[in-house]
């Protein structure tokens, strides 16, 4: 046993040492970052048209699919004609009575007004001819009006498409009483989409304050950053788009602005009603960007470490802006250029502990 105390006492054991935390910090910068700004969003066709009947009748055909893809032009629906062409066949009938009429008044017109040159007949009965004549002539022009009416209410029982898009839900099936009042469909213009969404508050102050007025909205919109347009389950739809309106007036209730997007839709694979989000960058000059971790989140509050002259870590209260990539914080108040910040470790500070320490000096 001596043996081993003196081989030990020889060997010299070290003892562990205590080692300081080290925390890594950062010194407040100003900095340029760019912010996407998200708006909720739903998509509407550049024309989307409610169809519905003209006239009243039976359906006959339904001549598309919900979901089909058609041209300006095409039928859509058939209604029952048969009333509306026994209509046109009544119209042309009297239109040929009225010119018969038109034509015998217009030939004892003509004979009365010769006899009067000649002194046979009186001024009477030549002007009473005319007035004979006029109203035929004006019973034409009445029964060729109703041939017209005929004709279109005839056209009103084939419904056509009024713009190129995407045929909506069919809520009627063939052999439906239609009339005036009744939906056919919704027919979507998808050539052009259109996402509106309310402008965040925040958007409007910001208009506010650089001056904007009312008729001067078209030159903001045209320096307002292209927008991208992201579906509910993450897709980023790859034709951007542009703000194309601004409501001027702001919604007393909600605060916001409306506004709308136009992208374009040469593949057709945006649909009317489709919901997501429209983001939209901006870029922010000469702003304080710290990283999250810097952060300690306390109820309702947030702080960060601020570190002292002696090396030794203060709270201190900030407001900031979410940044939208995940990473950073814009501040707003609460730190200023050249202060130092704890960054890495920050939840495991302690308000005075001490953050900084010096290297160790090498004998």
């Amino acid at each position: 046993m001596l043996g081993v105390l003196v081989i030990l006492a020889s060997c010299g054991v070290n003892e562990p040492k205590l080692k300081n935390s080290s925390f890594e910090t950062m010194v407040i910068r100003k900095t340029d970052i760019t912010v996407p700004v998200k708006f909720s969003a739903r998509m509407k066709g550049q024309n989307d048209v409610t169809v519905t009947p003209q006239v009243s009748g039976q359906l006959m055909e339904i001549c598309v699919t919900e979901g089909q893809s058609v041209k300006m032009g095409q039928t859509l629906f058939v209604i029952d004609s048969r009333n509306a062409r026994l209509d046109l066949e009544t119209a042309e009938a009297n239109l040929q009575a009225a010119l018969a009429q038109e034509n015998s008044a217009k030939l004892e017109f003509e004979s009365n007004r010769n006899l009067f040159e000649k002194k046979i007949v009186s001024s009477y009965m030549l002007n009473n001819s005319e007035n004979s004549y006029k109203q035929a002539q004006a019973a034409v022009a009445q029964a060729r009006s109703a041939v017209n009416r005929a004709k279109v209410n005839l056209g009103f029982c084939t419904i056509k498409a009024s713009v190129t898009g995407v045929i909506g839900e069919i809520p009627v099936r063939i052999g439906d009483q239609v009339s005036p009042m009744t939906q056919l469909t919704m027919l979507s213009g998808n050539t052009t989409m259109y996402a509106e969404f309310s402008v965040t508050e925040a958007i409007v102050e910001n208009m506010v304050q650089e001056g904007i007025k009312a008729g001067e909205l078209d030159r903001y919109i045209a320096n307002l950053p292209d927008a991208t347009f992201v579906m509910k389950n993450g897709t980023e739809y790859p034709h951007k788009g542009r703000v194309i309106s601004l409501t001027g007036v702001v919604n007393a209730s909600t605060g916001s602005l409306t506004s709308k997007v136009s992208f374009p839709n040469p593949e057709g694979h945006l649909y009317s009603g489709i919901q997501g989000t429209v983001v939209m960058s901006f870029d922010e000059k000469g702003v304080v960007v710290i990283p999250q971790n810097a952060v300690v989140r306390l109820q309702d509050k947030s702080f960060v470490y601020k570190v002292l002259p002696d090396s030794t870590a203060t709270a201190v209260d900030v407001t900031m802006e979410d940044t939208g990539n995940g990473k950073d914080f814009i501040i707003t108040s609460g730190l200023k250029v050249g202060d130092r910040i704890v960054t890495t470790g920050a939840n495991n500070v302690s308000e005075g502990q001490r953050v900084l320490f010096p290297k160790e000096v090498k004998k």
